[in-house]
């Protein structure tokens, strides 16, 4: 039977395949991730158990059994301290695609500019990236999701709104370290740089292990611009009713909001000259 829509010469709608140009760098970086899913399994697994080893057997017992609780709104050292983990996860699952897969596609194998001979946009390499790295992100928090309910950190009602404030921080740095990392020519050390000196003092001064507002005041700033401190105190409100100012609400969610706003729009036009010059 002949097929009515069948245009001679076009083998594909070519409409269609630029309209999902993204989804196909999804696709192909998707493909280049199953071939060290074991390593991203292992570490997505193994980071929160010893935390969580360590927290919850070691602090979180102590604090618990010394009345604790009164000072952390009525809830469980690990359930207070859950919100800040999670953020931390997906910041890390998302760093673990925008940084050096990404720097690969522009400097070393130098993948992104086969794709920008296609009909794939610059744009839409940038958003194929950042599709992952949400995924990753993703992945990343389900799992230590996973590991928090099976150590009944906390109940299977806060899964949800967790999952939403945790990859909320993710995209927010995501898209950051994006802009970023398109301007890079060579790595020299800066993802090692800001891994230690950025977002290891980020969770540490972001409320993580006691409320931001017990901290010197002269250290409190580092939570302030912390997506993680934002990301920590909605999960707070939303998991277990952690008092919160109303206003504050829709500051934390605009905060990383913009984040997220501001870096894809700094990553953007730097993708576009790079791959376009």
């Amino acid at each position: 039977m002949t097929d009515l829509n069948f245009v001679p010469g076009q083998a594909v709608d070519v409409n269609l395949a630029v309209r999902n140009g993204a989804w196909r760098v999804a696709e192909y970086r998707l493909r280049q991730v199953t071939k060290w899913w074991g390593s991203i399994v292992a570490f997505g697994l193994g980071n929160p158990i010893l935390f969580l080893l360590s927290v919850g057997l070691g602090v979180g017992s102590l604090v618990d059994a010394n009345n604790g609780a009164e000072a952390l709104g009525g809830v469980g050292y690990l359930q207070f301290v859950a919100p800040a983990l999670l953020a931390a996860a997906a910041i890390q699952g998302v760093m673990d695609e925008v940084t050096f897969p990404t720097m690969d596609g522009f400097v070393w194998d130098k993948a992104f500019f086969a794709i920008g001979a296609t009909s794939v946009s610059p744009k839409q390499i940038a958003n194929g990236v950042m599709i992952v790295a949400l995924l990753r992100g993703l992945f990343t928090t389900v799992l230590y999701l996973g590991i928090l309910l099976a150590f009944g950190a906390i109940p299977v009602a806060s899964v949800l709104p967790l999952l939403l404030t945790s990859m909320f921080a993710g995209w927010g740095w995501a898209s950051l370290m994006l802009a970023f990392t398109a301007r890079l020519e060579s790595d020299d050390g800066y993802f090692a740089i800001i891994s230690r000196f950025v977002v290891t003092p980020l969770f540490l001064f972001s409320g993580t292990f006691y409320p931001l507002e017990q901290m010197p005041i002269y250290l409190q700033p580092i939570g302030w611009v912390s997506p993680i401190w934002h990301s920590t105190e909605l999960g707070r409100f939303l998991s277990y009713g952690a008092e919160i100012e109303p206003i504050m609400f829709f500051v934390h969610f605009g905060y990383l909001a913009l984040m997220g706003v501001v870096g894809m729009s700094l990553a953007y036009p730097k993708f576009h000259q790079r791959l376009l010059k």
